[in-house]
């Protein structure tokens, strides 16, 4: 009755708080820091006449009941100064054998792999929400710049530019620089060329009355609002200032309606957990704006307070509590 914790070394209190919780309903946890693969923890998936098997960190797996696939960063501890042009081969290569582990255990997982990396199409998941009658922004992904004048030319409140994948560009001093949602100004419209080498997502600019930040847990919902008037630096993007609005979030009712599409979009999307955000105009319309498979939660157990830490242990011990038990498709004949 073992519950498996993909997770790395640098991750925050929040996944020992569930290992501890884990622990306290009477199941063993084996947690994997994933980013000390290869370099530290042994692997190794066996198939032949004897059946098969599997072990991490030499541990056997047939006792695990549940999966949590909570961060990967396998092959990070991989030397940087070894050549490229065997360390990408050698990083790529553990990626998939650990997923291909994974992959093989025909047990609940929080969420299957597949699906996880399957929701995270941005288009998909603003096509599944509007086709389930939720508010979009209107949106163009392009690189193409006349398109994006054309969309700028619609909104006459103006619009914004995001990036489809979550990552940081580097200064000269290696300073790590985070891109977040920035607002395009009418120079910048002049200006457009460097899309040839990067398309990009360009949005219509949404009046906000308040963010929401809405965590689907199973069949929970758990919704926290932050007022973006608390703070200059978050009016486009909350983000920029996540650290000075910490003790600002606040429960905030949701919609029985909106509630019921959220998580239609996760069973379209076969997800169990999701972190969403939305945004309410001042007319008091909801507009989706992202899903994330696997969104924090850390700082909405302390303000306001959400369960959250209990709901993800309940998915992972109680087969009760799951809305979705979607697995991967290794399903013995009679499973």
């Amino acid at each position: 009755m073992t519950v498996l914790i993909m997770s790395h070394s640098e991750d925050n209190d929040s996944v020992d708080a569930i290992c501890r919780k884990v622990e306290e309903r009477g199941h063993p946890v084996l947690r994997i820091d994933t980013d000390r693969f290869p370099t530290e923890v042994p692997l190794a998936t066996r198939f032949g006449a004897d059946g098969e098997s599997h072990s991490l960190a030499g541990v056997p797996l047939a006792d695990v009941t549940a999966v949590w696939n909570r961060r990967y960063f396998t092959g990070r501890d991989i030397p940087k100064d070894l050549d490229q042009q065997l360390r990408q081969p050698s990083v790529e290569e553990s990626r998939r054998s650990v997923f291909g582990l994974i992959a093989c255990l025909d047990v609940f997982q929080l969420d299957p792999l597949r699906y996880s990396h399957f929701a995270r199409h941005k288009p998909l998941q603003l096509q599944i929400a509007q086709d389930l009658g939720l508010a979009v922004p209107e949106t163009v992904i392009t690189n193409d710049p006349e398109e994006v004048r054309a969309l700028a030319a619609r909104c006459p409140d103006g619009i914004v530019t995001k990036m489809m994948s979550s990552f940081a560009v580097y200064d000269d001093e290696g300073r790590e620089q985070v891109v977040f949602t920035n607002r395009l100004s009418d120079e910048d419209l002049e200006d457009l060329n460097g899309l040839e080498l990067a398309p990009m997502t360009f949005q219509e600019s949404v009046a906000k009355e308040v963010e929401l930040r809405i965590t689907v847990v199973g069949n929970q919902v758990f919704t926290a609002a932050i007022d973006p008037g608390k703070s200059q630096r978050a009016t486009n993007d909350w983000r920029r200032d996540g650290i000075g609005l910490l003790e600002h979030w606040a429960e905030h009712p949701l919609p029985d309606e909106v509630a019921d599409q959220l998580l239609r979009l996760c069973d379209r999307l076969g997800l169990n957990y999701g972190a969403i955000d939305v945004i309410i105009t001042p007319d008091g319309r909801h507009v989706f704006l992202e899903i994330n498979p696997v969104g924090e939660f850390f700082w909405l157990e302390k303000t306001p307070g959400f369960p959250i830490t209990d709901a993800i242990t309940d998915l992972l011990v109680d087969p009760s509590s799951r809305r979705l038990d979607l697995r991967n498709p290794t399903s013995r004949p009679g499973s």
